[in-house]
């Protein structure tokens, strides 16, 4: 018979200890939590500080008295003042589009002449300066021989020409209208008020998110709370206007409750393609001269048709 085989002796058992990739994963976790972009008041503690609502309060304040005394004042003085403000703002909008080459010199050029084309002339003045930007631009990427990229780099650099130079032009248009001093100031009013409710009213309120694949902090209770005080604003404004009617009056109020947040996601759009989170430093933690005007781009265009259409 062969010889029995001897047992082995038994091994001691290893003491199991606990996977590490879950401990490792614990902290990450938390992490990634935190780091997801929360609707306006939805931060770690539901809200942001209130801090930031008094320096908004702190920056509005005396750009609004500036912007009463020029509009009052008129003339020449506003339209220079609308120039500095739009290249300004085109600067800012070039920097982030750098990478697509705009032409600066253009944009400021057109922005300049319509501007000057709003004070002396009229609206058709304006547009025939806006068409006369695209040849010019198409020459300026010709002398300087780009050979790639041509269509981007005269479209950013038109961008700059019709969203921005438009609007401060309009401004201009706007002003020169009967009783248009008066509905410019309306106009400001209804949009800054109404930003400022749809940040309060998204800190308190603010559950949904609006668009988070272009801007995540804005809610859906911030755009109604917006678009409710910027009717009212412009509605109440009306009440001490005789020569403006109750129905004129929230026919304007709507126009600027519609485009004042489109005109503030449309800014948010052009960041998120340029991969900034500001376009600019002039407000400091407020971001730039962008930032701040973004509505009211939208809105003082669309006041100044609307006004048109009810004069007639």
């Amino acid at each position: 018979m062969p010889p029995a085989r001897r047992p082995r002796p038994p091994q001691k058992e290893r003491r199991s200890r606990p996977p590490q990739k879950e401990r490792r994963s614990r902290a990450p976790q938390k992490e990634r939590r935190s780091r997801q972009p929360q609707p306006e008041g939805r931060g770690p503690r539901g809200s942001r500080p209130r801090s930031d609502l008094v320096s908004r309060i702190l920056v509005a304040v005396p750009a609004a008295i500036a912007a009463i005394v020029f509009i009052d004042l008129g003339g020449l003085a506003f339209a220079l003042l609308m120039i500095a403000l739009g290249c300004l703002c085109l600067s800012e909008l070039y920097r982030m589009l750098a990478r697509w080459r705009p032409v600066p010199a253009v944009g400021f050029a057109a922005l300049g002449v319509m501007v000057i084309a709003a004070h002396y002339g009229s609206q058709r003045d304006v547009l025939e300066v806006g068409l006369c930007a695209v040849p010019v631009v198409f020459v300026f990427v010709l002398a300087r021989g780009q050979r790639g990229a041509a269509t981007v780099t005269i479209a950013g650099t038109l961008l700059g020409v019709y969203w921005i130079g438009f609007a401060f032009a309009h401004a201009e248009l706007l002003r020169q209208l009967p009783h248009g001093n008066a509905v410019l100031i309306d106009v400001l009013l209804g949009t800054f008020l109404g930003d400022t409710a749809a940040y309060v009213g998204g800190r308190l309120f603010g559950r949904r998110p609006l668009a988070p694949a272009i801007s995540p902090s804005k809610t859906v209770e911030g755009l109604f709370c917006g678009m409710l005080v910027a009717v009212v604003a412009v509605f109440l404004a009306g009440l001490y206007q005789t020569w403006l009617t109750q129905g004129d009056a929230l026919l304007l109020g709507l126009a600027v409750a519609v485009l004042a947040p489109l005109g503030d996601l449309f800014e948010s759009v052009v960041k998120r393609d340029a991969g900034t989170k500001d376009a600019g430093t002039a407000f400091g933690a407020h971001g730039g001269a962008l930032d701040r005007l973004d509505a009211s781009i939208f809105t003082i265009v669309a006041g100044y048709y609307v006004w048109v259409a009810v004069m007639h």
